[in-house]
């Protein structure tokens, strides 16, 4: 695993400009690298909806960029929320998937960013009987249709 400690000095700084007070361990994940959060006021560094996390991760993830391009794009979570996040969301595409299998009729999750789309539409891309597809458009926020192949 790379070296991340830039990454994580920089989030560490960043919280800590804030007024938060963190601990910070570098986890490797499936995905790739993620930078787990623990905090006392780690409902409020998650945001709602985890809308503060992504805006870390963001922000951190540009100045890492700048400071060493060669360091991949870090996932950044706090008390696991984002994990737990994309477990739901995986269940309850997977259970939009069944009711598309019973009815044959397309189904649509609610929106989302696109690491999440990603997600879902990794889920299915092995499966031969659904299929999915994201909605156009430049909107940030997208929902995935899940159909029945051949409907």
């Amino acid at each position: 695993m790379q070296d991340l400690s830039i990454a994580e000095n920089v989030l560490q700084t960043m919280l800590g400009k804030l007024g938060f007070e963190v601990s910070t361990t570098v986890v490797e994940e499936v995905s790739g690298p993620c930078i787990q959060i623990s905090s006392e006021q780690s409902d409020l560094i998650i945001g709602n909806n985890g809308d503060r996390l992504e805006d870390l991760q963001y922000l951190m993830n540009r100045i890492v960029s700048i400071k060493d391009p060669s360091i991949p794009r870090i996932k950044v979570d706090c008390e696991e929320y984002r994990k737990k996040q994309e477990e739901q969301l995986l269940e309850k595409a997977k259970s939009l998937a069944e009711k598309v299998r019973e009815d044959g009729k397309p189904a649509k999750t609610r929106p989302l960013n696109a690491y999440y789309r990603r997600l879902v539409h990794n889920v299915f891309a092995d499966v031969d009987d659904i299929t999915t597809s994201s909605q156009d458009g430049s909107a940030r926020y997208k929902r995935i249709i899940i159909s029945k192949v051949g409907k």
